[in-house]
């Protein structure tokens, strides 16, 4: 027998035993109830597959509006606060809050809601909205959108209670009591108000702290017509001292939107009111902040304000290379900072 006549019927037997072999085989982890699939081979995989659809790219945060909208609060004797509102897309009840509170000499939006040109990143109003946060900010009696009362003066127990009616205010229209910030005058303002209604903010924030709790105010009130200085260009640049930290072009801009807004200086009387001031009857979540220059809040009583503090959930942060004005010289650095301790 030839060598090709002995392959042959050795094929047929191997054809044939292939043949027999049970198609469970290609599927034998399957369930015995399960009927088994068509055997297929990679290739027939790849050749019939459909082809995967994109990945769907995340959609953008919508931005929060280009304008603050100006909002009008009934304080507890009839006069009307203006309150600045800058509002991220999600619904009410389902973002976090917080109010902002100027300092002695400019109201809400120079301090809170810079812009130069076209550029919105020195505004703290805008970087937290676009971070989810309701952001309002407050101009007190004759600040900003805010006319003053017939008496012409502003006290600090008369400040506290006007923010007091502004907290209830975002608190009714967001669902829950938001945080506070107050800024140089504006923290001993907020401090004030929290004393006196612990239930009105989830969070205080104390920042630029000018004030020594040892130190006590002689008691007196002005009478007769307030000086109504004109305010200057002067003023307004005084809160810019480290240099390098801020542009000119900025400081031009917060100048220019400072003395817009307030032309003619407060007159604020009764400072021996600020002897109340006490930090163990704050109750609420406390972060003291300051930048690490600032004249204004020095650090013996920023040290004395966090450690007489009662309240565990509390925290003190130092920002580096600023002044008085750390949220307009070192923005990031703030916000993380900020934040950090409200999230």
């Amino acid at each position: 027998m030839t060598r090709t006549s002995r392959v042959a019927p050795m094929l047929r037997f191997l054809l044939l035993s292939a043949s027999l072999v049970p198609v469970t085989l290609a599927c034998s982890r399957a369930p015995a109830t399960t009927d088994c699939p068509p055997a297929s081979t990679d290739t027939d995989k790849a050749r019939h597959a459909e082809p995967a659809p994109p990945e769907a790219e995340a959609e953008p945060e919508p931005a929060p509006p280009a304008v603050a909208e100006a909002l009008s609060v009934t304080a507890d004797d009839g006069h009307a606060l203006r309150l600045w509102s800058l509002e991220p897309p999600s619904a009410a009840g389902q973002r976090p809050s917080i109010v902002l509170v100027h300092g002695r000499t400019w109201s809400g939006i120079p301090d809170f809601d810079l812009r130069v040109g076209d550029d919105s990143s020195l505004s703290l109003m805008r970087t937290l909205a676009s971070r989810g946060f309701a952001t309002y900010a407050l101009d007190l009696r004759g600040y900003g959108g805010t006319e003053r009362d017939p008496s012409g003066w502003l006290t600090p127990d008369r400040a506290a209670e006007d923010l007091a009616a502004s907290l209830a205010f975002v608190a009714a229209r967001e669902g829950k009591p938001p945080a506070l910030l107050g800024w140089s005058f504006g923290a001993l303002v907020s401090q004030l108000a929290v004393q006196r209604h612990p239930e009105a903010a989830s969070a205080l924030i104390l920042y630029g702290y000018p004030r020594d709790l040892d130190e006590r105010s002689a008691e007196s009130t002005a009478k007769g017509e307030p000086p109504r200085k004109p305010n200057t260009e002067a003023a307004a640049r005084g809160d810019f001292i480290t240099q390098g930290t801020i542009s000119e072009a900025a400081i031009s801009a917060y100048v220019q939107a400072s003395l817009a807004a307030d032309p003619i200086r407060v007159d604020w009387t009764a400072s021996h009111m600020f002897n109340a001031l006490d930090p163990e009857q704050v109750a609420i979540p406390t972060l003291v902040i300051h930048g690490v220059d600032d004249p204004i809040a020095r650090q013996l009583w920023q040290a004395k304000l966090f450690t007489r503090l009662p309240v565990p959930d509390r925290q003190w942060v130092i920002i580096p290379k600023a002044d008085h004005a750390a949220h307009l010289e070192q923005p990031e650095a703030f916000v993380r900072a900020l934040l950090g301790f409200l999230e």
